[in-house]
């Protein structure tokens, strides 16, 4: 008996219905496919994945399934290695395509995809991956990048009609543990809700409402939760399509009555894709400074300041707040985000390979495009960019002056003054039992000086950049990555 022949669509960080090439792909063939979703133990045990990230991603699952029932379709879920998975599939059904979006991952993802794509050759099996957003695979330079850019995303959106009602007929072999099931349905209410229907209501109601104060509050830690677009989750896993993003933003018919505001979240959208091109055709940056040079920087590793900055008992009240804020939302703004990385690197002078992980744990729209390039460049080992060593005491008085950020999130703070919130532990302590705060017992003493640590980092860091090698090292970086 022959084996039946089907297509399948490999769901990655591609989790919507619509604006969707590989499924429309799948759906204008004239045989039945099946779309699948891998949790992966190995993608799950890394170092850069949390919990929060797979309950995100499964639930967005499941709201994509509410939405394809009424088309006849699911995405299975599958736990267990990919390449074992597809050896699977492979041995049981003649499979002629595989459809994907292209991933920009860590190297962990990357040479899992070489090994697949040995063992789809071997099958007679062709694995046709898709242009994910305005990153391109595979080019040398820049040139010409940013109106290849444009032209992503000003082409017209695909319509996913879902036509092709060919059955297909699977048994799950790879299920997920009741163990992983409890935990990936226990999602904390505190996070965004996940899904391409949540999606859509975050993006309306930016354009429409809460945008109008972006460029004002995008700086402020309080201010920024309402007033960005918080689409950045849903991005991060494809619940929406950056030309889905763009298009909408720009077709909004109210866009000039809030076109600066819009225009610099539009500019924003234009550095995702940047990034996340850099990360693209350099994923070493993962492990190494993106400037060289800056790998003979001799760090000594302090195990308490790592920790303390991890559970957010610095002393700073800022920095404190931010990570709490962190680990309860799974977010915080670009500014607080560079804060907590430029403190790890520059006041506690720390590596930033010792620190990058933990963000990326925290961070519920984690991209990996995204993520490394940005957090060398608020450390400082781009050579590229201007360093920015933040005060948090200047963050802190600019940002939050009347200490409303820190109040909700370090309640222990909340009957300190205005005067000593951003510096309780400046308090006498006749004050500090007025206050109710013991500095030392409900809140510690600041792990350094940062009047210290900022002027040691700045001559440190800045005298790196200023050096010939560093120089020499940053021409081979602008050839390959800036735009032209």
């Amino acid at each position: 008996m022959s084996k039946p022949t089907i297509n399948i669509v490999w769901i990655k960080r591609d989790i919507r219905s619509q604006d969707h090439a590989p499924l429309a792909a799948a759906d204008n063939e004239d045989i039945p496919y099946l779309i699948i979703y891998l949790f992966e133990p190995e993608m799950i045990a890394y170092k850069d994945t949390s919990l929060r990230h797979l309950q995100f991603q499964y639930h967005a699952l499941q709201e994509l399934n509410n939405a394809f029932a009424i088309h006849n379709k699911k995405v299975e879920l599958l736990f267990g290695n990919a390449i074992d998975i597809f050896r699977s599939l492979l041995a049981s059904i003649q499979v002629k395509n595989i459809f994907s979006y292209q991933e920009s991952g860590t190297p962990i993802t990357y040479h899992r995809d070489i090994l697949l794509s040995e063992l789809f050759k071997e099958s007679d099996c062709t694995w046709k991956e898709f242009q994910r957003d305005g990153v391109i695979r595979a080019i040398k330079n820049r040139d010409g990048w940013d109106e290849q850019w444009k032209n992503v995303m000003e082409s017209p959106l695909i319509i996913n009609s879902y036509k092709n009602k060919l059955p297909v007929y699977f048994e799950n072999n790879f299920l997920l543990p009741d163990r992983l099931m409890r935990a990936l349905n226990n999602y904390s209410p505190r996070m965004q809700p996940a899904g391409e229907k949540f999606a859509f209501q975050y993006l309306n109601s930016f354009v429409r409402e809460r945008g109008v104060n972006y460029s004002r509050h995008i700086s402020k830690p309080t201010e920024s939760r309402t007033s960005c677009g918080r689409l950045s989750p849903y991005i991060s896993w494809g619940n929406l399509s950056i030309r889905q993003v763009y298009q909408y933003v720009m077709n909004y018919k109210n866009k000039h009555s809030n076109t600066f505001a819009l225009n610099n979240f539009l500019t924003r959208l234009h550095w995702h894709c940047h990034f996340i091109q850099k990360f693209e055709s350099e994923c070493m940056f993962e492990f190494v400074c993106v400037n060289k040079v800056y790998e003979d920087l001799i760090l000594t590793k302090n195990a308490e300041y790592i920790q303390r900055w991890k559970n957010a008992t610095t002393g700073y009240p800022m920095v404190d707040a931010c990570m709490i804020c962190l680990k309860e939302t799974g977010w915080i703004n670009f500014r607080m985000r560079a804060m907590l990385v430029s403190f790890f690197c520059h006041h506690l002078m720390q590596d930033w390979r010792d620190g990058v992980y933990h963000l990326a744990k925290l961070f519920l729209d984690y991209e990996p495009g995204i993520h490394f390039p940005q957090f060398q460049m608020q450390a400082g080992t781009t050579g590229v960019n201007t360093i920015r060593i933040y005060n948090p005491l200047k963050q802190s008085i600019e940002h939050d002056p009347e200490g409303v950020f820190i109040k909700k999130w370090l309640p222990q703070l909340k009957d300190v003054p205005t005067e000593f919130i951003h510096e309780p532990h400046k308090m006498s302590l006749v004050e500090q039992q007025q206050y109710n705060l013991i500095i030392g017992a409900d809140y510690p003493t600041p792990v350094v000086d940062i009047g210290e640590t900022g002027k040691i980092a700045r001559d440190v860091y800045w005298g790196i950049k200023k050096s010939p090698a560093t120089k020499m090292e940053n021409k081979k970086i602008l050839a390959k990555h800036v735009r032209s």
